[in-house]
């Protein structure tokens, strides 16, 4: 029987992919380079090189050249959109790499009180503003209880690469306010990606009480197979790799394996991503005290060093482009409209608002000073790569149209910007305790000057790898 064969793609629409790529990853990579030169976050510049190829300007100054390089054809832009999908999928695997459940178990009193604070005061406050918002900001699927939960699921995340890399920056990993951000901001993510899970369900089938039990049902089947069916395999298959390019390979396989998991169960990608990181993250994390397992150590933990390579093109190429391909859909025409221009500004400064109020407030409740309750707002304001992850799946499930999709990334690129300075302004009127010191002593005699208690290494004396400045 004869197999009727596909049309491969045509040459014209290859050509214009290859351009595309080369100049985004281009433009992206040098105003990343830009940016973390100037203290900012290299989603920043990665940003802006989409902004600038995109509608809001290369669109206006040569609409011609812009409608080449950019067509708005569907199969043209899903190619590119692919490329951007692995980006993003990898990037929120690593992620969850790097969280560490010793230091979850340790701080888990406080850092409850402060998350739960950081978490509930923000959502409420997105979820009213998305009620009070105009409906013209809410895209295709946006009912308006959906439009508003999503706006309160942007609100209350927290970015922990971006805050990790700031904390690391700053030398305030050893302290208590760094410690308790990190555990906070695990468990904010982690709230956030499951109510992400449930809005997509909520997306495609609507507001009914059936679709939503169905949605709580997927979400505890994916809950059930990260802990009982991803981490044991994952234990397994890098407990029995040998050679770096195995245990490369085991990894890109299961994280996006488990990424189809979840796409089958009707939930986000990206949810099963990064329950994926998480569960390598803790099979390469050490014995009961939380200290980390580099390899060969007690209970036969694999050695994870070999994810380097895919860090380096995650960080060199694969995520500039996904944030480039973001930025392109931004589109800030939209703003000089005072109808979305206003609603900008409210969304900014509720955003911000929720997160120190909600961080000060459990902060109090867990006994802190006043100043560690806004240091500890200040951190966790930060939204960055973690907010541009929600605003493109909200985009894609048509929960926002563009105009929302670009207020949604301002937020972010706003958050990130603020959070270095106005953590600078609060710690330095928070005394250094001796417990801190001795902290800071102890780990590295242990560890040696490069180790810290948390995800992300200390910055070394002279000029770092791009790796090191995105963590």
């Amino acid at each position: 029987m004869a197999v009727e064969q596909v049309a491969p793609l045509a040459p014209d629409v290859v050509l214009v992919f290859l351009v595309q790529v080369g100049v985004l990853l281009a433009l992206a990579v040098a105003l990343g380079s830009l940016a973390v030169r100037w203290r900012m976050p290299a989603l920043v510049g990665e940003l802006t090189a989409g902004l600038l190829l995109g509608p809001s300007v290369l669109g206006h100054a040569a609409p011609a050249l812009s409608g080449w390089l950019f067509p708005r054809e569907g199969g043209q832009m899903h190619l590119l959109e692919s490329v951007g999908l692995l980006g993003v999928l990898f990037l929120v695997a690593l992620a969850g790499a790097q969280i560490d459940p010793g230091l979850v178990r340790r701080q888990r009193g406080t850092a409850l009180k402060v998350s739960l604070g950081g978490l509930l005061v923000p959502l409420a406050g997105g979820v009213a503003c998305g009620l009070l918002l105009p409906r013209a900001l809410a895209g295709p699927n946006g009912s308006p209880w959906v439009f508003a939960l999503f706006m309160g699921v942007a609100m209350c995340v927290s970015a922990i690469p971006v805050i990790a890399r700031t904390l690391t920056d700053l030398n305030m990993l050893h302290r208590r306010v760094g410690q308790l951000t990190l555990t906070a901001a695990v468990f904010d993510d982690v709230c956030g990606w499951l109510m992400l899970s449930l809005l997509s369900a909520m997306a495609a089938s609507g507001l009914h009480t059936g679709d939503v039990v169905r949605s709580v049902v997927m979400l505890a089947v994916a809950v059930a197979g990260a802990v009982w069916v991803v981490r044991p395999l994952a234990r397994l298959v890098l407990g029995r790799a040998r050679g770096a390019g195995t245990v490369l390979t085991s990894v890109v396989v299961l994280i996006l394996l488990s990424a189809a998991g979840s796409a089958a169960l009707g939930l986000e990608a990206i949810v099963g991503a990064f329950a994926c990181g998480v569960a390598i993250g803790s099979v390469r994390t050490g014995g009961r005290d939380g200290t980390r397992d580099t390899g060969g150590g007690a209970g036969g933990r694999a050695d994870l060093t070999p994810l380097a390579p895919l860090d380096r093109v995650l960080t060199c190429v694969l995520a500039p482009l996904f944030f480039a391909t973001a930025g392109l859909r931004i589109d800030l025409t939209a703003l000089a409209d005072t109808r979305f221009a206003v609603p900008a500004v409210v969304v900014l400064v509720i955003a911000v608002a929720g997160k120190f109020a909600g961080a000060f407030l459990g902060a109090m409740a867990g006994r802190l000073s006043r100043w560690e309750g806004l240091a500890l707002g200040a951190a966790l304001n930060a939204r960055g790569v973690i907010e541009v992850v929600i605003a493109t799946a909200g985009l894609r499930m048509g929960v926002l149209n563009p105009a929302s999709y670009t207020i949604v990334i301002l937020v972010a690129i706003a958050t990130s910007l603020m959070a270095p300075p106005l953590l600078r302004w609060t710690m330095a009127r928070v005394e250094t305790t001796p417990e801190e010191e001795h902290r800071l002593a102890v780990h590295r005699r242990v560890w040696g000057p490069a180790a810290q208690p948390a995800p992300a290494p200390e910055p070394q004396p002279g000029p770092q790898p791009e790796a090191a400045v995105r963590k």
